[in-house]
């Protein structure tokens, strides 16, 4: 594999894909999806381009690759950003045509099950960015998140180290999109507690892969994508997050045994861990219940490194994935995690 390029940005009045490479959830909730289009178009002055498959939900996996091929295809389009992530996108991994999308590299924002397409980039040699959605961050009710807002920008239109720093107050719950009430007012939030850093006796650079770690699971059962062996991604900053599924801490245990099995945690140079999302329309947690939940997947995470990865350098609470706000990471760009300092800079 080829060391990732970062891909030319776009400018101002430029056209952005909107796609979606996994599921068509704009077709059935329309709110947050034409708010976050409303949104690149005011808040970022870019114009949103839809393709046959952005609102059409049960879109075949062929229907999908080829909004992906059109999306990079087209000369006129300078970025691209998925409408939201879903379940299947490793379906579409196969039917990609790898020297078209290499020929036309450009910025892709995504996170969820496009963990599937940002690890296809990365082993293409093109930088992507985990986060930034259409309806998670840019239909955010009430108004975009400042912290998610300058972290969106950046990652757009400017390159060089961006500095990201603990939220000082965070969301963990969510509202039925389906409900027009849902947008008329700032969602709850809750005070945080920074990050909890493991073992920050080490500065650490390399460049960043991981994402869902769900969806990386699957990845590696299906054998796509995830290099068998760990000399593709040495050194290289690991970071993973667990989506609203809420998989135990037994779980997500075994799913790092396996990572560890095949190198990938012994590998690493670091790991950045998600703020663990703790609450979903199916586990209501109260606050004890968010807590207790966190604490186990972080015991279970130390475990895992226990085992795999004595020495390396953990950062927990990251505000990266399912959670708001959401700092955007460059996939396949650089990270560095400094823990004396206990200061993360990405390159965007």
């Amino acid at each position: 594999m080829s060391t990732p390029a970062y891909p030319p940005k776009p400018i101002p009045g430029d056209r952005i894909a909107v796609i979606s490479p996994s599921a068509g959830l704009p077709g059935i909730l329309p709110l947050p999806y034409e708010l976050g289009l409303a949104r690149l178009r005011e808040e970022f002055a870019l114009e949103p381009v839809e393709y046959p498959a952005s609102r059409k939900m049960g879109s075949t996996p062929r229907e999908r690759a080829d909004d992906i091929h059109a999306a990079f295809a087209d000369p006129t389009v300078k970025a691209v950003m998925a409408s939201i992530g879903g379940d299947d996108q490793l379906t579409v991994l196969p039917l990609l045509d790898r020297e078209l999308i290499r020929a036309n590299p450009k910025p892709f924002f995504g996170f969820s099950d496009n963990t599937c397409l940002l690890l296809f980039l990365r082993n293409l040699g093109i930088v992507a960015y985990h986060g930034a959605c259409v309806m998670t961050e840019l239909g955010r009710p009430y108004a975009l998140h400042p912290v998610t807002a300058a972290s969106i920008r950046a990652a757009l239109f400017t390159s060089g180290p961006y500095e990201i720093r603990a939220a000082e107050r965070f969301r963990d719950t969510d509202r039925d999109w389906a409900d027009p009430a849902t947008f008329d007012t700032e969602p709850d939030s809750r005070a945080g507690d920074g990050w909890l850093w493991h073992q920050p006796d080490r500065v650490a650079e390399g460049r960043a892969w991981g994402g869902n770690l769900e969806i990386l699971s699957w990845l590696l059962m299906a054998d796509r994508e995830v290099a068998s062996a760990p000399e593709a991604v040495r050194g290289g900053v690991l970071f993973l997050e667990t989506s609203e599924e809420m998989p135990r801490a037994e779980e997500v245990f075994r799913i790092l045994r396996n990572m560890g099995e095949r190198g990938l945690l012994s590998s690493a140079s670091a790991l950045l861990m998600g703020r663990t999302k703790a609450w979903s329309f199916d586990q209501p947690n109260d606050i004890e219940g968010r807590l207790r939940y966190a604490e186990e997947q972080r015991e279970a995470v130390l475990r895992a490194l226990k085992i795999y990865a004595p020495d390396l350098m953990a950062v927990f609470d990251v505000d990266l994935g399912h959670t708001d706000p959401q700092v955007v990471i460059p996939y396949g760009g650089m990270v560095r995690v400094d823990g004396p300092a206990r200061r993360i800079t990405v390159t965007y």
